[in-house]
């Protein structure tokens, strides 16, 4: 289990935006970056944070949408997230209609397969200073 942190700040979502990947799926968008050193909170734990764009819908909808996160997110982020990692999940336009099962079943597998790629990006990331030290010598 992981513990999950709120991620509240613009700049937290702009770098996980920045310096991360994405996955997209019919209900929502997840992105997901490696620690990020203005993060402090997360020593061993996950950031998490939510946002709906206006383009979504009124503030009725947005909210419906970001609350349904919420609520799939507690759920399921303790038991997925990897330690260290900032995640940020996005509505979309049937967010707020969508199944709640399939919201969740879709969430389930978009953050196993960002888990995916940012496990292969840190294993590529720390595999690549050994082979440039074994050149240079």
């Amino acid at each position: 289990m992981t513990k999950v942190f709120i991620l509240k700040k613009r700049k937290d979502f702009v770098k996980v935006a920045s310096h991360g990947q994405k996955m997209v799926s019919s209900a929502l968008i997840l992105q997901a970056a490696f620690h990020i050193p203005a993060v402090n909170a997360l020593t061993g734990g996950a950031g998490l944070g939510y946002t709906v764009t206006k383009k979504v819908g009124k503030a009725h909808i947005r909210n419906r949408s970001k609350r349904r996160l919420r609520a799939a997110a507690r759920e399921i982020f303790p038991k997925y997230a990897l330690p260290n990692v900032c995640y940020v999940l996005i509505g979309r336009h049937n967010t707020a209609t969508r199944d709640f099962a399939k919201l969740k079943e879709e969430m389930i597998i978009a953050l196993k397969r960002i888990n995916k790629l940012l496990t292969k990006e840190k294993t590529a990331h720390e595999k690549a200073p050994d082979s440039a030290a074994d050149s240079a010598d």
